[in-house]
């Protein structure tokens, strides 16, 4: 007798292994930084290059009337003095009084003096290298206080002014934003505070006082001078009168002349 065929089994269908999910990428991980970053680096750049270029170009044709300095003085002491004298009116003895005092060689170099800098580095820290365009930098565009980030960025920024504001402009600024005692700002401000005349009616000695005081403003008086103000006011006079003498006042007189 004939048994039925057993009946073929079912194959069970194979299992499909389960997937892990692909993980969806951050949208910053498509975006090739390498080649975004460069351009974004260089706009950044020629944007600050700009906005440098700017601040130059403004302050030779405006006047600087408060400078970051200044607006810290007067936060700390709550007024100061400064009153805005164009060269014009300011005594060309004052000038030329400062120029011998501050940098005899201002109208010779192009904004850093290297022979005054080598000597600086000989003697160390006990003399000063800084020229008139150096410390209107300083006093324009920058802050107080020693700092290799300071010194740099003045470095950079003196031979700009150098090559966009005339000598006697320079001068002119620096005339009317420097510290002649505390809170007492500018030739104007200094000649009325300390001797009640205007700055176009200096004398000679007067405005070597003014000069003499301006290392240590705050410790030094042009009314009521020290033997050593004295002394040093003394050496300004007979600068003063050499660099007119050699024409070394010629770069900031020369309009004054015409």
């Amino acid at each position: 007798m004939a048994t039925d065929p057993k009946p073929a089994r079912k194959r069970k269908p194979a299992s499909k292994k389960a997937r892990k999910p692909v993980p969806k990428k951050a949208w910053y991980q498509d975006v090739d930084w390498r080649g975004n970053a460069l351009p974004w680096a260089k706009r950044g750049a020629l944007g600050l290059l700009g906005l440098v270029a700017f601040m130059v170009v403004i302050f030779a044709i405006l006047n600087p009337v408060r400078t970051p300095y200044m607006l810290a003085e007067r936060l700390r002491l709550g007024a100061i003095e400064h009153d805005w004298t164009p060269m014009e009116e300011i005594a060309p003895v004052a000038a030329r009084s400062v120029v011998a005092a501050e940098d005899a060689n201002f109208c010779l170099h192009w904004g850093l003096d290297l022979a005054e800098i080598r000597k600086a580095l000989d003697q160390g820290k006990q003399r000063g290298a800084s020229t008139i365009s150096q410390q209107t930098v300083k006093n324009v565009y920058l802050w107080q206080g020693r700092s290799w980030t300071r010194k740099v960025l003045e470095a950079l920024l003196t031979p700009m002014i150098e090559a966009v504001w005339t000598k006697r402009r320079i001068l002119e600024v620096y005339l009317n934003v420097a510290e002649f005692g505390e809170g007492v700002f500018g030739i104007e401000a200094a000649a009325q505070h300390y001797f009640d005349i205007s700055a176009a009616n200096l004398t000679a000695t007067q405005a070597a006082r003014l000069a003499a005081i301006l290392p240590d403003p705050k410790n030094r008086s042009a009314s009521n001078p020290s033997s050593f103000v004295r002394s040093q006011a003394g050496k300004i006079v007979d600068g003063a009168a050499t660099i007119e003498a050699d024409g070394r006042a010629a770069c900031f007189e020369i309009t004054a002349r015409d």
